[in-house]
């Protein structure tokens, strides 16, 4: 399996660079492995953010996943995102274009595409044009067209087409349609808040309704016969956005693609079960399906950070800072021995630490605020206990991303462990203070944190 490189793993954000058709920029991404043997194409649907994607970890474990058997190309549609706006809209075969700009960018001579909802309409109709460009074909969640027609009964009606329109100009800024597209997460506040930014950082309300309006009149229908290359069409049986109808009509109109329904009812491909998407998309790609098998293991995380790192450096100089910090590194070294914690990575001034156990983590986090105390240090401290991805020597996924968010939300001398983390040690000794419940950055939900006070 390939993985992704360096600087995706320790939380980096992948560069964004552009590629030029005609006077449109079009904001894209390169992400995985150089030397990987597939090249992919991600294709989302309707609006995007190639930037703002990594801030939200299920985005992101959705991309990592593409990345980890690929050369992962994403990028943003013009009209959305980091791309330029335009005037006018084009039509979706001028549209289509830029994936051939991007891909001569990012030096692909022939991959594979994978399109989501409007963004599969888009990879139909490429795969049919440029199959000498395009080794697979993946569609979920698609559809042929979007205006109802007595030979394809399953679009929505104009009615039903005007109150998006409705929703798009009245309420954009919030939450749009999630209920329909997400609806297992609908309740989630924190869903309802990435969701809305997400939407605001990819499209105005014009262009997102002008794009919607576009959209509505795309049929691809006529297309489908043409296409010649292996194609996976993936659909939820209770979607609610899109009938599986539509999938099952694109699976018999698509010569010998395969067609696979999963459980569930959210439309967004990165609500609800996603691994399933993946397993399905990985071995139709790849031959194999290594998502079962990826390297996890439950463990508890512990990010670390000096407080007032700049404001000291200032104080003391550089020669006297950096001693400083090169007796509170190895006063953790020591501790990581003592109490069996992982190094995974130092990033300016913390750490980033792995345990087996979260009693162990909890003792090794308040040793080494103590003794950096003494150095005349102040440390705040944040853990969590969940599923990681072990990739090399990095680790990934949402527990890692929750515990980040769990340290940034202490103070100075301060330990905060998730309720996860305080549940797993009932019957330590170890004791806490309720710090009420949290909104952590780019994590779904509300969570109650707690404070060590042992």
């Amino acid at each position: 399996m390939h993985h992704l490189p360096e600087n995706r793993t320790a939380g980096a954000r992948p560069q964004t660079r552009y590629a030029r058709n005609g006077d449109v920029n079009i904001a894209y991404q390169v992400i995985g492995d150089e030397r990987a043997a597939l090249d992919l194409v991600f294709v989302p649907g309707w609006v995007s953010h190639v930037e703002y994607m990594w801030e939200d970890p299920r985005i992101a474990h959705f991309l990592g996943r593409l990345a980890s058997f690929s050369r992962l190309i994403i990028f943003d549609k013009r009209g959305t995102g980091l791309s330029d706006r335009t005037n006018d809209l084009p039509p979706l075969e001028q549209r289509m274009d830029d994936v051939l700009v991007v891909m001569d960018a990012a030096g692909a001579q022939r991959a594979a595409l994978v399109g989501v909802s409007e963004g599969g309409v888009m990879c139909a109709l490429f795969a049919a044009t440029y199959p000498q460009r395009t080794s697979a074909l993946v569609l979920y969640g698609c559809y042929a067209k979007r205006q109802w027609s007595p030979d394809y009964p399953w679009a929505p009606t104009p009615e039903e087409r005007q109150e998006f329109y409705d929703a798009i100009e009245q309420g954009w800024g919030g939450p749009v349609g999630l209920s329909n597209v997400a609806p297992s997460m609908a309740d989630d506040p924190g869903m309802q808040r990435s969701w809305a930014t997400y939407l605001r950082m990819s499209a105005s309300p014009g262009s997102a309704l002008a794009l919607a309006r576009i959209n509505t009149e795309a049929d691809i229908r006529h297309v489908l016969p043409a296409s010649r290359v292996p194609t996976l069409v993936l659909q939820r049986r209770g979607d609610r956005d899109m009938r599986v109808e539509e999938s099952r009509y694109l699976a018999q109109k698509i010569p010998d693609a395969r067609y696979v329904e999963l459980d569930g009812e959210d439309h967004l491909w990165w609500a609800g079960d996603m691994d399933s998407i993946l397993d399905e998309i990985e071995v139709f790609l790849t031959g194999a399906r290594h998502g079962a098998d990826l390297d996890r293991e439950l463990a508890t995380i512990l990010f670390t950070d000096i407080v007032g790192s700049t404001e000291q450096a200032v104080a003391l100089g550089d020669r006297r800072w950096r001693e400083l910090v090169d007796a509170y590194y190895a006063l953790t070294r020591g501790e990581l021995v003592r109490f069996r914690g992982r190094e995974i990575d130092t990033a300016g001034d913390g750490f980033l630490i792995t345990f087996d156990g979260p009693a162990r983590a909890i003792r090794c986090a308040a040793t080494i605020a103590h003794g950096a105390q003494e150095l005349g240090l102040r440390v705040r401290a944040g853990l969590h206990t969940g599923e990681i991805e072990l990739v090399g020597d990095k680790v990934r996924g949402i527990a890692v991303h929750t515990a980040a968010r769990v340290a940034a939300a202490a103070d100075a001398n301060e330990i905060l462990v998730s309720s996860t983390v305080k549940d797993l040690v009932a019957g330590s000794g170890l004791q806490f203070m309720d710090r009420g419940m949290r909104s952590l950055k780019g994590v779904p939900g509300r969570w109650r944190l707690y404070q060590v006070t042992v």
